[in-house]
């Protein structure tokens, strides 16, 4: 093993930036790895004890070896970073903090990797700042609004439920609706991601409050999609419980510029269940 793959963990690859953007002023938690010429920015969905690193971990490595600088953002209200209420649109909020990470850090522009929430994200940084966009990788979100599944959907429940009774149980509950096969979940897995929930009971109070405050924290721009002329990767679950497959198509029509996969088998974590294919196929789009 090099040092540079001994290096590219968690704690090794552990920063801090204080941003300042518009009414944000707030410290947040990043990893950073790699050093290629250009950046990808990966963003996090919206599980509770969700985090740059837990999401993205197995996409790091590869990336890094292809030339990229890596930034893994926690986005406000997750993981280490500070707490906040969010009383209107989440996707707004979330794209203000990339903002302000990426002029704090010096970065012009990125590449964007995206996984639900953090798809949403994508999506509002895009439209607001189109220049700052290299390419977009999509799954599982970018607008809301399914044609054939009402909300909120099955995942979606399960997902508020354990925020607002986060207990092993409902964890276990929302992870067999979140991944195709939960069978790769051990034990020791699920008491990981409860315990890093559990450190951090202000973020899980403070996202049933945003709830409360603003229940649509992401709303539907399918009118505004035309907008962006980005090329863009959209990835998808076939089986997705959380966000249903027809958003990636609202994506595929909407955007001027993107192409759609489909992954069989797959749930909301198509990053994660299908590791290997996903890294290799971002790599190839990447480097078109």
């Amino acid at each position: 093993m090099t040092d540079s793959i001994a290096a590219l963990t968690d704690a090794a690859t552990s920063r801090f930036v204080r941003i300042r953007e518009g009414d944000l002023d707030l410290q947040v938690h990043y990893n950073d790895a790699g050093q290629g010429a250009e950046t990808v920015v990966m963003l996090h969905g919206s599980g509770p004890g969700a985090s740059g690193w837990a999401n993205f971990h197995r996409n790091v490595l590869p990336l890094v070896d292809a030339g990229y600088r890596i930034v893994l953002l926690d986005m406000p209200g997750w993981s280490k970073s500070d707490p906040i209420v969010c009383t209107g649109s989440r996707s707004d909020l979330n794209a203000r903090a990339l903002k302000g990470t990426m002029d704090a850090l010096g970065i012009d522009k990125a590449h964007l990797i995206g996984n639900s929430m953090g798809a949403h994200s994508a999506v509002a940084f895009a439209l607001d700042h189109p220049g700052r966009v290299g390419k977009l990788v999509l799954m599982g979100g970018g607008t809301s609004g399914s044609q054939f599944v009402p909300a909120p959907t099955e995942g979606i429940k399960l997902i508020n439920a354990l925020y607002r009774d986060p207990t092993i149980e409902n964890l276990k509950r929302m992870m067999n609706v979140f991944i195709y096969d939960a069978s790769s979940m051990t034990e020791e897995l699920f008491k990981a991601r409860l315990d890093n929930m559990l450190a951090r009971r202000d973020h899980l109070d403070n996202f049933v409050r945003s709830l409360e405050a603003s229940p649509n924290l992401y709303p539907d721009v399918g009118h505004r999609l035309r907008e962006i002329a980005t090329p863009a990767l959209v990835i998808w679950g076939r089986d997705d419980r959380f966000v249903p497959m027809d958003i990636g198509l609202r994506l595929l029509w909407g955007l001027q510029r993107a192409r759609l996969h489909v992954f069989s088998r797959c749930g909301h974590w198509a990053q994660w269940e299908h590791a290997d294919e996903f890294n290799r196929m971002v790599k190839d789009f990447l480097a078109r």
